[in-house]
């Protein structure tokens, strides 16, 4: 998990007054305007920022083929996309309007919304939550309530799969430790586990000459999306179709993407020196059903469902992370959701 995740806890006082401060003197992002031969002036693309929650790897692909093949000008935009790293407050940045779009977590995105930041779901990139537990194969766990049954597991204090484990299983039999961030205590530690992203940590272990078996969370029934492309509610009421533009250029990228990996890795390489490109190519390959299920194969990538939304808002007050879940009628608009039975993909 790299410390993507660290500080999802203490940002949300940020995000309170970010929401209080939203840019509206400033407006929102203006076309450039290009001669002609002819002399007259005419639209060019519009600048926007997309902030993203790490720095570049293979879950944000779709986005960086979306710019390098032109996706993102076909449709009217020029997309400045931020790198992010441990800390980057995107959702502050988005709802201050420093970016017009970001990448978040669900649950990120619902206690925000708790708090008052009206900032609104586009895309979910993954459908299944690469969140997972590691353990060594040879422990011949199962499960990852095997995995909490013994030894010492790293995970990251007040993340709220944590709180869902710990709820459901209990951490009576296991020695809990921070994680920190890296695998060289997992590769030498056989009774060690810890948490981990599908397309990160394994792939590191197994370059260390170890054999974790990986174990969703979302198989426990904790599955929020991730990689959420979101907005401020402002920027989707004064330029919607700007907005909707945004969606279908970043479809098509996760699309061109997922069909061929290989360029956009090579551009994301070279931002990226500390990932080879062995270790792209397997994140690419590990990420794959996670992004396309059989539900984006029948509604499109990116969808989202409001039963999905309701169930992780109820999860968040069980585990008592917020009081009350924000309305999903008030944050999921039907343009960014599963068409119905009686619509097209």
């Amino acid at each position: 998990m790299r410390g993507r995740l660290v500080g999802w806890v203490g940002c949300v006082a940020l995000l309170v007054v970010a929401g209080a401060c939203s840019r509206s003197k400033e407006g929102t992002p203006q076309a450039e305007s290009t001669g002609t031969k002819s002399g007259a002036v005419v639209a060019g693309p519009a600048k926007v920022k997309l902030a993203l929650n790490w720095v570049p790897e293979p879950e944000f692909g779709g986005f960086y083929v979306a710019r390098e093949t032109g996706a993102f000008k076909q449709h009217g935009l020029d997309v400045d996309i931020l790198g992010g790293g441990a800390g980057v407050p995107v959702l502050q940045m988005v709802a201050s309007g420093q970016a017009e779009f970001g990448t978040v977590g669900a649950d990120e995105l619902l206690t925000a919304r708790a708090h008052g930041v009206d900032v609104i779901p586009l895309f979910a990139v993954y459908q299944t939550s690469p969140l997972a537990l590691m353990a060594h194969a040879s422990r011949g766990a199962k499960s990852i309530k095997d995995v909490l049954s013994s030894g010492t597991v790293a995970l990251e204090p007040g993340m709220p799969y944590v709180a869902y484990l710990k709820k459901k299983y209990g951490f009576d039999k296991v020695k809990v430790v921070p994680y920190d961030g890296g695998v060289a205590r997992f590769a030498a530690d056989k009774d060690f586990a810890q948490q981990c992203f599908i397309t990160s940590e394994p792939i590191a272990a197994r370059k260390q000459g170890a054999e974790p078996a990986v174990f969703l969370v979302a198989d426990e029934g904790f599955n929020p999306y991730q990689a959420v492309v979101v907005t401020r509610r402002e920027l989707w009421k004064e330029q919607p179709e700007r907005v909707k533009e945004f969606v279908a250029a970043v479809r098509e990228g996760w699309r061109s993407y997922l069909e061929n990996p290989a360029p956009a890795n090579a551009v994301m390489g070279k931002l990226n020196p500390t990932m080879d490109a062995e270790t792209f190519a397997a994140a690419a390959q590990a990420q794959k059903p996670l992004i396309e299920t059989e539900e984006t194969k029948a509604k499109g990538l990116g969808t989202m469902s409001r039963e999905r939304w309701e169930t992780l808002g109820r999860q968040l007050v069980e585990l008592g992370l917020i009081e009350q879940a924000p309305p999903v009628d008030g944050f999921l608009l039907p343009e960014f959701t599963a068409p119905t039975a009686k619509q097209t993909p």
